[in-house]
């Protein structure tokens, strides 16, 4: 029984539209990536499924079908990937759940929306000649200049934002213990002679600021996060609802118990285990709140590769909390046996199958080897009581026929199961079924 204490639902800040209406913004800001997205989705021959723009002759098309500029059809192509309307498969262009889902579908429409904000950076090309570390560092630094925005609730002027942005980027190179080039060393030690690179000019570095909170600014006024005036920034609706919910998102970061949030993956997991679905899934947020996407994806995965079933399928619901971004990754372990029902079934479930009518997809036999597999998890973590009543949940009708079909899968814990079950079960004559089988399938036997 847990003791967690639940945290109210929290309230966007007062004057934020409801939900119809943010759906309303976002379809707007997205409709000519939705109408290239439905366009590349019907075209006979689609585009180049690569990070590239759209081929010339495709590009071409999509103009004329869609009486747009190129330019404007080349913006809404990217716009249409990075919200995930569109899904590339190797050289053909396929719509992607969201686009299925948007005319019907409020969060699908905001959760694409996200998507697109958070790579605005993508979407607006930084300024030529500025070194790739500049520009991480602005990225980097650009969620403080949002909050700035969120808080003041009004126009920020652009000389506020600058200090903030200037300050924020000194203290990540601070914690990197970096020194700005060419500060407080004579020109001689600041670059090898054979380079010959020039001392910057004393006021570089505030110039190279301007130039990327500038960039900055455009590039969320682009995806629609915010608006610009003569000399001041103001947050969206959209843009203000989005910067509240990653603020949120921290604070239950900060409020997980038990000290999930620093845990490896398999820890947190065990940590959620016997916690029922809502506190496990906002135990799920606040652990990946507090790691990078791709990290934690990559953990989780890594965690249901292991030998522990109860971890397998937790991961996998760790993974539901996670969405859209760990779709590529799910999709590629579909070929991994031992993770190919949970794939199977994360992917159904993430193209909008109902998770009732989800089983379905898999074939009798992955059913069967997820029987066997969460039967193991409920064998090293579960009351003997809780495998009996398994039974229930296999696709055979029969105990004989799930037993031969068992047999067949081949699941690595098959003896152990069948072992524990029939220690576990009323039924002597059932228990006796159950031993045999295990014995056949330990000796090879049919």
């Amino acid at each position: 029984m847990s003791t967690r204490r639940t945290r109210p639902a929290p309230r966007p800040p007062e004057g934020t539209p409801p939900r119809t209406e943010l759906a309303r913004q976002a379809r707007a800001v997205l409709a000519d990536a939705v109408r290239i997205a439905h366009w590349a989705a019907g075209a006979p021959a689609p585009a180049p499924g690569s990070a590239a723009p759209l081929a010339t002759q495709a590009l071409e098309r999509a103009a004329t079908a869609l009486e747009l500029s190129p330019a404007q059809v080349r913006a809404g192509w990217d716009r249409a990937r990075l919200a995930g309307l569109i899904e590339l498969h190797g050289d053909t262009a396929r719509p992607g759940w969201r686009l299925r889902a948007w005319d019907r579908d409020d969060s699908a429409v905001l959760r694409g929306w996200v998507a697109l904000f958070d790579a605005w950076s993508l979407v607006h090309a930084a300024p030529e000649g500025i070194e790739a570390g500049a520009v991480a560092e602005a990225v980097e630094a650009v969620p403080q200049v949002l909050s700035l925005l969120q808080l003041s609730a009004g126009p920020v002027a652009v000389p506020a934002l600058l200090d903030l942005l200037a300050q924020r980027i000194a203290e990540l190179q601070e914690e990197r213990c970096e020194v700005p080039y060419g500060a407080g060393r004579p020109a001689a030690e600041s670059a090898p002679a054979t380079t010959a690179r020039p001392v910057p000019a004393p006021d570089r570095s505030a110039d190279l600021d301007a130039l990327l909170l500038d960039w900055a600014l455009e590039g969320l006024a682009a995806v629609g996060a915010l608006t610009l005036g003569k000399g001041h920034a103001t947050l969206t609706p959209l843009g203000n609802w989005a910067v509240w919910v990653k603020l949120e998102q921290i604070c239950v970061a900060a409020q997980s118990p038990a000290g999930n949030i620093e845990q490896s993956a398999a820890d947190m997991l065990l940590g959620c285990a016997r916690l029922t679905p809502g506190p496990a899934r906002a135990e799920y947020r606040a652990w990946l709140a507090a790691r990078t996407v791709g990290s934690a994806v990559a953990e989780l995965l890594a965690v249901a590769r292991g030998e522990d079933a109860l971890l397998r399928g937790l991961a996998f619901e760790a993974l539901r909390v996670v969405g859209a971004p760990a779709e590529p990754e799910v999709r590629a372990v579909v070929t991994n046996p031992s993770l190919r029902p949970y794939a199977l079934l994360w992917l159904a479930e993430y193209e909008g199958a109902d998770p009732d009518d989800a089983q379905e997809i898999l074939s009798r036999e992955e059913a069967t080897w997820l029987w066997v597999d969460t039967a193991a998890a409920v064998a090293d973590h579960g009351e003997t009581g809780l495998l009996v009543r398994h039974l229930d949940s296999a696709v055979q009708g029969t105990v004989p026929a799930l037993l031969d079909e068992v047999r067949a899968v081949g699941h690595p814990r098959t003896v152990q199961v069948l072992v524990a079950l029939a220690a576990a079960h009323p039924d002597p004559a059932l228990a006796k079924a159950v031993r045999r089988a295990a014995f056949q399938v330990h000796t090879g036997g049919a």
